[in-house]
């Protein structure tokens, strides 16, 4: 395969926050709710995105405070990173500050080498248990958009968002890939722009922040299964 079709993927977050499940969910199509610390694992995927295949290369990393000096500098020079917080855990989104400031680091290390920069997108784990929900969706959205992340919501125990989320990553790798090879990655934009939502039928009768106009938000909203910028 192509090595331009090659793209690697971090998966980081606090411990119990669904990483792995996440991950899982994406590699087997299945679900597991026994939670088992990771250190560290590796999986490859293939998926057709766009018309095009491309195989991924995912790292489900250690989220314990105990474990996470054994990050090793493979992880932080992934094409893009997926930071999993939990929405029934206030702390856990909190915990992200930890993997995001290596992340942080890596990618000015990178815009100094002239290198293209990675891809972030935050993700709200657990969003079917409504009930126990303690970090609103715009809280999570916010923490992102301050970082230049993207932001979605997922579910792995219910199949929400999982492929349209590594699809996501996929694509705005290639875009920053492209953007690099034709005006080099000062030239890759903010990540903090909207993007419409993925899915049209998804985006009425919902809880939404109050409309936005002239920033570039869509006016309609869509919180109430997927969320994505």
């Amino acid at each position: 395969m192509d090595e331009n079709n090659r793209i690697t993927i971090t998966v980081c977050g606090d411990g119990g926050c669904g990483k792995s499940s996440i991950t899982l969910r994406l590699v087997r199509s299945q679900w597991t709710h026994e939670y088992d610390p990771t250190i560290e694992d590796s999986y490859s995927v293939t998926r057709n995105i766009d018309g095009q295949n491309y195989f991924l290369m995912l790292t489900d990393t250690a989220g314990q405070e105990e474990y996470r000096g054994l990050w090793a500098a493979s992880n932080l020079k992934s094409d893009a990173f997926l930071l999993v917080y939990d929405i029934t855990n206030h702390h856990s989104l909190d915990a992200l500050d930890f993997f995001m400031e290596m992340i942080d680091m890596e990618e000015e290390q990178r815009m100094d080498e002239g290198k293209v920069p990675p891809v972030k997108i935050v993700a709200g784990n657990k969003c079917d248990l409504q009930a126990a929900r303690q970090i609103k969706s715009p809280q999570g959205l916010e923490w992102a958009r301050k970082r230049k992340c993207g932001f979605m919501e997922t579910s792995a125990r219910e199949m929400v968002n999982i492929e349209e989320t590594f699809a996501l990553l996929v694509r705005r790798v290639v875009e920053s890939r492209r953007i690099a090879a034709a005006g080099g990655p000062a030239a890759i934009p903010n990540r903090t722009a909207a993007l419409p939502p993925m899915n049209e039928k998804d985006t009425s009768s919902s809880t939404a922040p109050p409309e936005k106009g002239g920033d570039g938000l869509p006016k309609e909203s869509f919180w109430k299964k997927l969320k994505c910028w």
